[in-house]
C-alpha cells in the first residue's frame, strides 16, 4: 500500500507538471516596459494601464491563437541603463512575444541592441526625432515630419511668427528634433538671429530666469513662439512660471511636442488658455470609436475623471496592429509577424486610418489644439489627410539621401545616392 501510495503521489506531481506546461503553452506573455516611478511616471504609467486595459479587452474575445494574453510589467524607474536591462529580462527570461513600451527617446536608444540582438518587438508609442529605423521596432509615435514640421507651418502662415524659441529638455529627442527645425526655418529663410535655442535638464524646476530671458527674446518687435520639447514633469513649472510672469498665448505663444491631456490635468490651465499643442490625436475629437474607448478607459480605470491623450491611442493602434499580425501569421514568431505587419491597417481614434509603412512608420493625422479652461483641447487645424511617418529627415545633410524599407531593400538606413545600406541604426 506504501508503494502505491507513492506511485500514486508520482503521478500526481507528473500530472500537475503536465498540466502546469500545458497552462504555459495556452499563455502568451506581453511585456509592458513604462516608467512607473521617477520623473517619467506622470506620462507613462497611463500608457501602461492602457496596455492593460487593451489585454483584458482582448481576452474576453477569447484572447488570441486561442490563448490567453498575460501582461509582464516591469518598472525602469527613468533610469535609462535600467530600461536595458529590464528589456533584457523581458526578451531572456520572461520570453515575451512582445514589448509595449518607452517613452523618451534615450529609452528607446537604450533598449535598441537589446531588442536587435536578442530579436525582440518593441511597439514605440511617442513622438520621437526621426533618424532611425529598426527592423525591431514598430513606431507608432509621430516622426517629424507628422508633428513638428506642420506645427511650425501653422505658426508662420496662420499665426506669422518671425522669432522662434526652441526649449526644450537635454537629451536625444529635444537636440534632433530642434536641429531638424533650426535647418527648417533657416531654409525658410528665417535669420539665425532670429532663433533661440535652449536645453534644461529632466525635472527642471526653476524657471524664472528662463521665462525671463524668453519674454526679452519676444519683446524685440516681431512676433515670436516658444516650440517645447520639455519633457515629463518640468512641464508643470514651466506652464505655472508662464501664468506667473504674465505671458499669454497672445503675447508669446507655445506649441508643445509633449503636453496633453495627461499633463495639463496637474495643474490650473486657466492662465495657459489659447497655448498650443501639436498632436496627432485629442480627447476632444468626436467621433463614435473615441466616445467607445474614453468610455471604456474610464470603466478600466474606475475614474472618470483620467483623462486620455495621443500616445494612448498609439498604443492602442499599436495593440490592434499586433493582433492583426498574429491572426495574420497564425504565430507570435517575431520574425513572423515582422514579415506581415507592413501593409496592415488598422483604424484610429479619430475616424481614420493607421497604416504600416515599409519603414516601420505608421501613417498618422496631424493636429493642432488649443488648451481650453478645463485641460482640454480647441482643434484649430487639421490635415487634410493621414500623412506617412518620415523616419529620415530631408532637411538635415547627413538624411537627405537616406531612406528606410523593410520590405524591399531590407533596411533601415539606405543612401539611395551610393546604392548602400549602413544596417541597423541606434548609435
Amino acid at each position: 500500500m506504501k508503494r502505491k501510495a507513492m506511485s500514486m503521489a508520482a503521478g500526481l506531481i507528473v500530472a500537475g507538471l503536465a498540466l502546469s506546461k500545458v497552462t504555459l503553452a495556452q499563455e502568451i506573455k506581453v511585456g509592458v516596459l513604462h516608467s512607473l516611478s521617477g520623473t517619467m511616471a506622470i506620462s507613462e504609467t497611463t500608457l501602461k494601464d492602457t496596455i492593460l486595459m487593451m489585454i483584458e479587452a482582448q481576452n474576453k474575445k477569447g484572447g488570441l491563437l486561442g490563448k490567453k494574453l498575460v501582461p509582464v510589467v516591469v518598472d525602469p524607474a527613468s533610469n535609462w541603463p535600467l530600461f536595458a536591462e529590464k528589456a533584457a529580462q523581458l526578451l531572456e527570461k520572461d520570453k515575451v512575444a512582445v514589448v509595449f513600451g518607452c517613452w523618451t527617446s534615450v529609452s528607446r536608444k537604450s533598449v535598441l541592441p537589446v531588442f536587435e540582438k536578442d530579436d525582440g518587438l518593441l511597439f514605440y508609442p511617442v513622438q520621437y526625432e526621426g533618424e532611425e529605423s529598426s527592423k525591431n521596432v514598430i513606431y507608432t509615435g509621430a516622426a517629424p515630419n507628422q508633428q513638428a514640421i506642420p506645427a511650425v507651418d501653422y505658426l508662420m502662415t496662420d499665426v506669422g511668427v518671425k522669432r522662434w524659441v526652441l526649449e526644450g529638455t537635454d537629451y536625444v529627442y529635444p537636440r534632433t528634433t530642434n536641429k531638424i527645425l533650426e535647418a527648417y526655418l533657416k531654409f525658410k529663410g528665417v535669420k539665425a538671429e532670429d532663433i533661440s535655442i535652449n536645453y534644461t535638464p529632466f525635472g527642471f524646476s526653476d524657471w524664472q530666469t528662463r521665462v525671463a530671458a524668453i519674454k526679452k527674446f519676444g519683446s524685440a518687435g516681431k512676433k515670436t513662439a516658444v516650440v517645447s520639447t520639455i519633457n515629463g514633469d518640468a512641464n508643470v513649472p514651466f506652464y505655472k512660471e508662464l501664468g506667473n510672469q504674465k505671458i499669454s498665448a497672445e503675447d508669446i505663444p507655445v506649441v508643445a511636442f509633449s503636453v496633453g491631456e495627461e499633463e495639463l490635468s496637474g495643474l490650473d490651465a486657466k492662465p495657459l488658455v489659447g497655448q498650443l499643442a501639436a498632436w496627432n490625436y485629442f480627447e476632444s475629437i468626436k467621433t463614435p470609436a473615441n466616445t467607445a474607448f474614453i468610455e471604456e478607459w474610464h470603466n478600466f480605470i474606475k475614474n472618470p475623471k483620467r483623462t486620455t491623450n495621443d500616445p494612448m491611442e498609439a498604443h492602442y493602434i499599436g495593440f490592434n496592429l499586433w493582433v492583426k499580425a498574429v491572426e495574420k501569421a497564425k504565430s507570435t514568431d517575431v520574425e513572423k509577424v515582422l514579415a506581415v505587419l507592413p501593409g496592415l491597417e488598422t483604424p484610429n481614434l479619430t475616424g481614420g486610418t493607421a497604416k504600416v509603412l515599409p519603414n516601420h512608420h505608421i501613417t498618422k493625422p496631424v493636429y493642432i489644439g488649443e488648451v481650453k479652461a478645463n485641460g482640454q483641447f480647441n482643434v484649430v487645424w487639421k490635415s487634410a489627410a493621414e500623412i506617412p511617418g518620415e523616419a529620415w529627415s530631408h532637411y538635415l545633410p547627413g538624411s537627405k539621401d537616406i531612406i528606410a524599407d523593410w520590405v524591399t531593400l531590407k533596411c533601415g538606413n539606405y543612401n539611395k545616392v551610393t546604392k548602400t545600406c549602413s544596417g541597423q541604426n541606434y548609435k
